[in-house]
């Protein structure tokens, strides 16, 4: 009876707390190798308070990647309101966008690790609408900023995959493939350095081709 009243009178405390254990112990051994009671242990509650509050392992992973995605949205959200507020062009509202997006995945490595472990693994773990629903919104957004139509609704996907694959890779692969090709990523000074390229290569060819015009238009042109 007293555990359960103490983990009532701390329960938005331990929640946060068991999500972010949770979502470092999946990132780090996996989703296999990590039991509730580790989590508890990590967290810094009782081994009984994870099972309380999520009910089961599986229903704790999908708390923490619906937590992930949620955080996604937002931040994009907040690069892009901001970026609106100023008045700037859509391409300005686009860059704040992204920049917040990098910013996102540069603060959360064990969300990177998280979702590289699992599609390696080459498990579904991404079904339902967590996922889905930022990317939706991201893809709308790009569409009422930039400008694009039913005709060019396929290059507004591949843009936002694109912006994706850039911010994501160098991150991913900071003590891997970057480092192989010469860019260090360790500081903030570096990260901000690959941030603006990105922003500066996205908004260079939103510039240069046009939201409509592609590589199959500038061949036959």
């Amino acid at each position: 009876m007293g555990a359960t009243l103490e983990r009532e009178r701390n329960a938005p405390r331990s929640r946060a707390a068991i999500l972010d254990a949770a979502e470092r112990l999946f990132a780090e051994r996996g989703y296999e190798a990590t039991s509730l009671q580790d989590v508890g242990a990590a967290a810094g509650v009782s081994r009984g308070t994870p099972g309380y509050f999520f009910g089961s392992k599986a229903a704790l992973y999908s708390a923490v990647l619906e937590r992930c995605y949620e955080d996604v949205r937002q931040a994009v959200r907040s690069g892009r309101s901001r970026a609106f507020a100023s008045g700037e062009s859509p391409e300005i509202v686009l860059a704040g966008a992204v920049a917040e997006y990098f910013d996102f995945l540069a603060s959360r490595p064990n969300f990177l690790r998280l979702i590289e472990r699992e599609a390696l693994a080459g498990r579904p773990v991404l079904e339902g609408a967590a996922h889905v629903e930022p990317g939706h919104e991201a893809l709308a957004a790009i569409r009422e900023e930039l400008g694009y139509d039913d005709a060019t609704d396929g290059d507004a996907a591949q843009l936002l995959l694109s912006i994706i694959a850039l911010c994501w890779f160098p991150l991913i692969h900071a003590r891997t493939v970057a480092p192989a090709v010469g860019v260090a990523l360790d500081t903030t000074a570096q990260l901000e350095r690959r941030k603006q390229h990105v922003i500066d290569l996205v908004l260079h060819g939103l510039h240069s081709h046009g939201p409509a015009l592609t590589l199959s238009d500038r061949i036959s042109s």
